[in-house]
């Protein structure tokens, strides 16, 4: 049986990356969240893992920030050296 993805390793590593190329891309989760037409809270919660994307959410997410889904997607099937 799975576990809860919100706090997977899988997780943390694609928010790091989000949250890394939100900072790249000088947004704050303010500017971000105006972006997306959500509430900054929205944001913020992705961040702390305390909820997860959806697909759909995250290529939106990705479209926002102007980066490619498949960068984040690839740091899954990483092994760890």
């Amino acid at each position: 049986m799975m576990g809860k993805t919100v706090s997977s390793e899988e997780n943390g590593k694609l928010t790091k990356w989000l949250k890394s190329k939100r900072h790249e891309k000088g947004h704050t989760m303010r500017s971000l969240a105006q972006v997306l037409g959500t509430p900054h809270s929205f944001i913020g919660k992705i961040e702390n893992q305390e909820r997860r994307l959806d697909v759909i959410e995250f290529l939106r997410y990705c479209e926002a920030l102007e980066v490619d889904p498949y960068e984040g997607l690839s740091l899954l099937n990483k092994e760890e050296a």
